[in-house]
């Protein structure tokens, strides 16, 4: 079985703190900004975010809370992906 390796996610998400990440949400649209914090039940708050719908830019958002159950995936976001 070839794939990704199970990862607890509350030490990655704090991990994350700080850094740039890119959040896919459920219906497609992505987010791209800075994980300021997340809590225990994984809502996230991002900083300097900017919207992307299908790949193209449609806005800068700022700060932004991410309710959990929306998220479909984060990852940390490339340096070149960022501002």
């Amino acid at each position: 079985m070839s794939g990704a390796m199970p990862t607890n996610p509350k030490p990655f998400l704090s991990g994350l703190v700080g850094k740039a990440v890119l959040v896919k949400l459920k219906w497609g649209h992505e987010y791209k900004g800075f994980l300021v914090a997340s809590d225990g039940y994984m809502n996230l708050q991002l900083a300097s975010t900017e919207e992307y719908i299908d790949g193209s830019l449609t806005g800068n958002l700022g700060e932004v809370l991410v309710r959990c159950n929306n998220v479909l995936y984060i990852r940390a976001a490339e340096d070149d992906e960022m501002m």
